[in-house]
């Protein structure tokens, strides 16, 4: 008559025990899981850098540093993605950490000297490319060697190293870009207007771009919208940043006509037309 008894006592302890074994098991596979997404896990690092919200990635980062503090490429990972969540200054200093590291390149330092200039710390930055040595030839290392150039309105030397930095990428568009507005802003418009072109013939959705081809052709009086792909919103504002080209050389009569096209073709209110336009009849121009 015991035996029943018994044998219920037996199965309810081994039922407790396994479930124990489970509770065990899964505090086990969570600090696994942990270990291989934090520690091992590289392909969940390259996630982290290449979507979602930039600010997760840096908080992912910082946790993956606390657990295995020294390791570079989570530093290389910090840095990345506190550049992305601009947070340039923060980026400057965690970048610099990763080029005192043991084991850093002179990419690490490249990549210092962008942090610093997204800081606006020009001096710093021209000096760690200044020790950067010329063998190492990448597309950002001269993509920064031209906006040092630019600051110090070296015209050749800046043109040299946009087009050696174009040359070196598969997607120029970004560089072109920029090297457009430096011809713009040292007066060549015809030079911006070409380079512009060339950027949207990589990149045709870049509005930037288009914004900026706009202002190279107001700069030579040419007050037509370049034949391009781009929405009814896009063509409004392309209208509105004509019509401040036409008024900054004076052609406030034009200017007033593509203000009035601008608020036209905007498909809601257009606040800055209206405001631009209120102005302008405020002052008495027609």
């Amino acid at each position: 008559m015991r035996h029943p008894i018994l044998v219920a006592l037996c199965i309810a302890g081994a039922l407790g025990l396994s479930a124990c074994d489970k509770e065990i098991d899964k505090d086990a596979v969570d600090r696994d899981f942990t270990d291989v997404n934090v520690i091992d896990g590289t392909g969940l690092n390259e996630v982290m850098l290449t979507s979602g919200d930039p600010a997760a990635a840096v908080n992912y980062f910082v946790r993956a540093g606390e657990i295995a503090p020294g390791r570079i490429d989570l530093m290389r990972g910090l840095g990345k993605s506190l550049v992305r969540a601009k947070r340039n200054r923060e980026a400057a200093r965690a970048w610099a950490e990763v080029v005192a590291h043991e084991e850093s390149t002179d990419e690490d330092k490249v990549q210092l000297a962008d942090a610093l200039i997204r800081d606006n710390q020009w001096e710093q930055a021209e000096k760690v490319l200044t020790a950067i040595p010329p063998t190492h030839e990448t597309y950002l290392r001269y993509r920064l060697e031209a906006m040092i150039a630019d600051s110090h309105k070296q015209w050749d030397k800046a043109d040299s190293f946009y087009e050696i930095a174009s040359g070196l990428t598969t997607q120029p568009a970004p560089v072109l870009n920029n090297w457009g507005y430096s011809k713009l802003s040292r007066g060549d418009a015809s030079g911006a207007e070409k380079l512009f072109y060339e950027t949207l013939r990589h990149e045709p959705g870049m509005f930037t771009a288009k914004n900026n081809l706009v202002l190279a052709r107001g700069a030579q009086g040419n007050y037509t919208l370049p034949v391009l792909d781009m929405t009814q919103t896009e063509r409004a504002e392309l209208l509105h940043t004509l019509a401040l080209s036409a008024i900054k050389r004076g052609d406030t009569k034009t200017g007033k006509g593509l203000l009035e096209d601008a608020i036209e073709t905007h498909p809601q209110h257009f606040e800055a037309a209206a405001t631009a336009l209120s102005a302008l009849q405020n002052g008495g121009a027609s």
